[in-house]
């Protein structure tokens, strides 16, 4: 019985120690990405995220570059391929790709929007380069999402002629910003009548042929201790507009099955847009839960 006991609290703090590291990973990044990085109004600041996300990936294979040209400036999305486990009967499934923007709009650091969702990505990238998952999967920083979406549409074009099925694609969009207050979460019409009214909780968002996977990762994030809504929307997303703000929006347009994660952005957080979008406003407790409920939602798919 005691012995049982000792194992049971060995592993709890095992758990939170766990944890501590990655949200102290997760700091690092954010520390790292959250600058001004507009890429024609901070070009500096753009480079440098640009060369820091390339490095942290390259630790974990080869980056690959996908170049595209807008208004004369060449922007580059990065891509890292993980293999999957061993197992043969793995081999030759279609990959998940896992996707995160990291430009900015002029005159905001960008914290959340979106240093957030791409410390989450490198740090899902440092995981299953260590411990892969039963699908390859491929980690692209897109860029140019403020501009149009217009990186992951280049992207997914690609994609798309080269005639490359995806098991599933996760776009990463603001993930760390929560507000318990009731009253604290605002919807776009009339989901505010089936959806929580204060902003504690992580949004996934799929079209109709993500439901399984919708109902699988929002499990996972719930038991990281973590409260989970999700809604899949038909016809594109084109019923509510607000659901189409982020890089899997041209992956839903082209037909493939996408997934948005994201905190709801300007409909929870006040400094979306702002130069108030700062490291001080995140709630990393809030970020390093969603990272690892992702981790293991990822895991278990089916």
């Amino acid at each position: 019985m005691i012995v049982d006991l000792l194992l049971i609290l060995r592993s709890l703090f095992e758990e939170h120690l766990q944890a501590l590291n990655l949200q102290e990973q997760l700091r690092i990044h954010l520390y790292e990405i959250a600058r001004e990085r507009d890429p024609f109004f901070a070009t500096a600041g753009h480079f440098f995220v640009q060369e820091y996300i390339g490095q942290e990936l390259a630790q974990w294979g080869s980056v690959e570059i996908h170049t595209f040209v807008v208004r004369g400036k060449t922007c580059n999305n990065l891509i890292l391929n993980l293999s999957s486990q061993t197992i043969g009967k793995h081999q030759d499934l279609s990959p998940i790709l896992i996707g995160a923007h990291y430009d900015a709009v002029p005159g905001t650091p960008g914290a959340d929007d979106n240093a957030t969702g791409v410390a989450v990505l490198l740090e899902l990238a440092r995981k299953f380069a260590a411990e892969p998952a039963k699908y390859p999967l491929r980690l692209v920083a897109f860029d140019m999402e403020e501009y149009g979406l217009l990186g992951s549409a280049e992207y997914a074009g690609l994609l798309h002629q080269q005639q490359q099925s995806l098991r599933l694609m996760i776009s990463l969009e603001m993930l760390g910003y929560c507000n318990s207050t009731p009253g604290s979460q605002a919807y776009p019409r009339p989901l505010e009548k089936f959806y929580p009214n204060q902003g504690d909780f992580i949004a996934l968002i799929g079209n109709l042929r993500t439901i399984r996977d919708l109902i699988s990762l929002s499990r996972n994030i719930r038991k990281a201790g973590l409260p989970s809504q999700w809604l899949p929307v038909p016809n594109r997303g084109l019923i509510v507009p607000q659901t189409r703000l982020s890089d899997h929006a041209p992956f839903w347009d082209l037909g493939y099955p996408a997934i948005m994660v994201t905190d709801t952005a300007f409909l929870r957080n006040p400094n979306y847009h702002k130069p108030s979008d700062n490291i001080a406003s995140l709630d990393l407790d809030f970020l390093t839960s969603v990272c690892q409920g992702l981790e293991q939602g990822i895991r278990r798919l089916a």
